[in-house]
């Protein structure tokens, strides 16, 4: 892939999505080059949203993939850049 692809995936309700989230990014995982998982935290607990950043890296038909099996995910949002 010659552009470099960046995917903002914002989970709004982790305890319901986070399982999901995790099985598709370990399904492809060999085309995510970079991931930062960011998360608000409460004083007493985890809170309930999360952004993960993911620099994918491959073919751009399994990168799309990817994208639209996490737009799948009710509570699960994405904003993407291609450069």
């Amino acid at each position: 892939m010659s552009e470099i692809r960046i995917l903002g995936v914002f989970v709004s309700e982790r305890d319901k999505a986070a399982a999901k989230v995790q099985d598709i990014l370990t399904k492809y995982g060999c085309s995510i080059k970079t991931r930062l998982g960011l998360h608000e935290l409460e004083l007493t607990n985890c809170g309930s949203c999360g952004l993960i950043i993911l620099e994918l890296i491959g073919d751009v038909d399994e990168c799309l993939r990817l994208e639209n099996e996490l737009w799948a995910i009710d509570g699960v949002k994405i904003q993407k850049m291609v450069f």
